[in-house]
């Protein structure tokens, strides 16, 4: 236990508190809420080591939005509601059709 001791020290470990985390990929985002976020510095390097649960989600695209709200004649609250749902256009429509 004493070398693990002298090694947080020596990587300067720091708790951060993080109320939201959104990490950005090709067509889908992370969203870590109330993560544990850990600081080290070790060797003129700095690492975060996140640690917590995450919804994954698609953003939804302009295009679809304007094309849900033109075939149902829903507001865009409306439709982004039913597509951040759904997660599909077709059954976003379906949805607001009912």
């Amino acid at each position: 236990m004493p070398d693990l001791r002298k090694l947080m020290k020596q990587m300067k470990t720091q708790e951060l508190k993080v109320k939201e985390i959104v990490m950005r990929f090709e067509g889908k985002e992370w969203v870590f809420k109330n993560p544990t976020v850990m600081k080290m510095e070790l060797m003129g390097q700095t690492t975060f080591q996140v640690l917590g649960s995450y919804e994954e989600k698609v953003p939804i695209k302009e295009e679809d939005v304007k094309l849900v709200m033109e075939k149902t004649g829903k507001s865009r609250e409306e439709v982004i509601k039913a597509l951040e749902e759904s997660k599909d256009i077709a059954e976003a429509i379906l949805k607001l059709s009912e």
